[in-house]
C-alpha cells in the first residue's frame, strides 16, 4: 500500500511538472485602431511553453498610430525591444516602441492613471503643505 501511495505521488508530481501553462496574449498584426486592439476578440492562447510572453509594438505614422501585438518568447522579445530601444519617441512620426510583459492579457489596454493632484489649485501656502503632506503619506 506505501509503494502505490509513494507511486501516485511521484506520478502527481511529474504530471504537474510537465502540464503545459499556457499564456494568453492581444494578438493583431499592423491595425490602427483608435482602441489598440485591445478588445476580447483579439484574444489568442499562445503555445504553450514557447510562447511565454507578449509583446506590444506601437508604430507612429503620419496617418495615426497602428499597433502589432502577439505571443512571443520572454528573451527574444527583449531582445528585440533593446534593439529598437533608440527608435522609441513616443508621439513622434517614425517612433517604434516595443514593449514586453509575461502575465496574461498584458499587452492589452494600460489602467486608467489615478492622479493625487487637488481638481483646484489651492488658496494658500499651508493649503499646499497640507497637500503634500497628504500626498505623501498615501503613496506606497
Amino acid at each position: 500500500m506505501q509503494s502505490f501511495v509513494l507511486l501516485a505521488s511521484l506520478c502527481g508530481c511529474v504530471l504537474c511538472s510537465v502540464w503545459p501553462y499556457q499564456m494568453q496574449c492581444y494578438h493583431c498584426e499592423e491595425t490602427l485602431l483608435d482602441n489598440d486592439c485591445s478588445a476580447p476578440k483579439f484574444i489568442v492562447n499562445c503555445t504553450a511553453n514557447i510562447q511565454n510572453a507578449c509583446q506590444k509594438e506601437v508604430i507612429v505614422g503620419e496617418n495615426g498610430v497602428t499597433y502589432r501585438k502577439a505571443c512571443a518568447s520572454f528573451s527574444t522579445c527583449l531582445i528585440v525591444s533593446a534593439g529598437y530601444q533608440s527608435f522609441c519617441v513616443p508621439g513622434r512620426v517614425g517612433s517604434v516602441c516595443i514593449s514586453c510583459c509575461n502575465t496574461p492579457l498584458c499587452n492589452g489596454p494600460r489602467p486608467p492613471r489615478i492622479s493625487l493632484a487637488p481638481s483646484h489649485p489651492p488658496t494658500s501656502p499651508t493649503g499646499l503643505l497640507l497637500i503634500v503632506t497628504v500626498s505623501m503619506a498615501t503613496l506606497p
